[in-house]
């Protein structure tokens, strides 16, 4: 699996319909539209953008996004491609292929997920790609690499009795060799408090810590002790103090502090920077509200991502739902 700053062909997204995430009211459906669409065309700018729509949504899809959006048709569920998209991977001899994982709703009692498991399948025949299938449940959000062979990963989400009930460390990473090439392991031992109550994924990785460059990684920094998330701060800053990257040298870890935001309506956010997209030349950020904290994240963006720009878009109403910019969002590494 190349790394996410590695050229793109393209980024695939998936167009939101009505659900228990989403929303089930016009104004929070709209809502979610109008997020969704606003992510599209700031990737737009930077590289080619597939949206898959489900068949009832080709109008609303036409109202929200340009003529710059392509487009595919699909059944859907939800809207969370990076979890029930495939990953893509490049073979020994730079051939396309996607891993289409076992999807079952991040192990929830909520999500409806009988379609949403065959869009992997789809985007892969769409690409042109040869499909790698598993077994294992995971999702894209459950995972981040380097490109060098280093993989980050969650103990509740991938040992979860919710997703993989017979699932050991060994197995795990076996099956990760064998499908992203996988040989170093950062075992996180669990994600942000927020990510745990309904909506949550029980503990992805892509909001906690991101690896900008081989020996380089972001992780997510809530600077207040009244936050839960304080406390997983220092876990997630002792795991990789005490690992070592895929060429066995220490970590060099930067801190992405947390917006002043504590909460909202339901409780403890989430709100996290680490939620980012990389894209051609540049980087789609999310953005919170706060002048200054996300002025702050962009800096420091700039700076792990040289020569790339950085663009913020506001994620509130993509937090709310129970993700951010990274979760729906999927690159296609370029080919050659």
């Amino acid at each position: 699996m190349p790394s996410e700053t590695d050229p793109h062909e393209r980024t695939w997204m998936a167009f939101p319909v009505a659900g228990d995430s989403i929303g089930n009211d016009a104004a929070s459906v709209d809502e979610a539209r109008t997020a969704w669409s606003s992510v599209a065309h700031a990737v737009a700018e930077f590289e080619p953008v597939t949206m898959v729509v489900d068949p009832d949504e080709l109008d609303a899809a036409k109202e929200h996004l340009s003529a710059s959006i392509d487009t595919i048709v699909a059944p859907l569920d939800d809207a969370w491609i990076r979890d029930m998209g495939p990953t893509f991977v490049l073979g020994e001899s730079g051939e396309l292929a996607g891993v289409d994982w076992t999807f079952n709703g991040w192990g929830s009692d909520w999500a409806t997920w009988g379609k949403d498991a065959l869009i992997a399948e789809a985007v892969i025949d769409a690409a042109g790609a040869e499909r790698i299938s598993s077994v294992l449940v995971n999702e894209g959000g459950g995972i981040h690499v380097d490109g060098h062979g280093t993989v980050l990963l969650t103990e509740t989400v991938q040992l979860g009795a919710s997703r993989n009930p017979f699932a050991t460390k060994a197995r795990v990473e076996a099956e990760l060799t064998r499908t992203i090439g996988a040989t170093n392991f950062i075992w996180l031992p669990r994600g942000l408090a927020r990510d745990y109550e309904r909506f949550g994924t029980k503990g992805h990785v892509d909001i906690v810590a991101t690896i900008t460059s081989p020996g380089n990684v972001l992780i997510h920094a809530q600077k207040n002790p009244a936050h839960p998330d304080f406390e997983v701060t220092r876990v997630v800053r002792d795991v990789f103090e005490a690992s070592t990257d895929s060429a066995g040298g220490a970590w060099t870890v930067t801190e992405l502090p947390a917006p002043e935001a504590l909460t909202d309506d339901e409780g403890f956010v989430d709100y996290s920077y680490v939620n980012h997209l990389v894209v051609n030349g540049g980087v789609i950020a999310c953005g919170f509200g706060e002048e200054r904290a996300d002025a702050v994240a962009r800096e420091i963006l700039a700076d792990a991502y040289p020569g790339r720009k950085v663009v913020t878009v506001d994620a509130r109403p993509l937090f709310a739902r129970g993700g951010g910019i990274h979760c729906i969002t999927q690159q296609q590494p370029s080919v050659g």
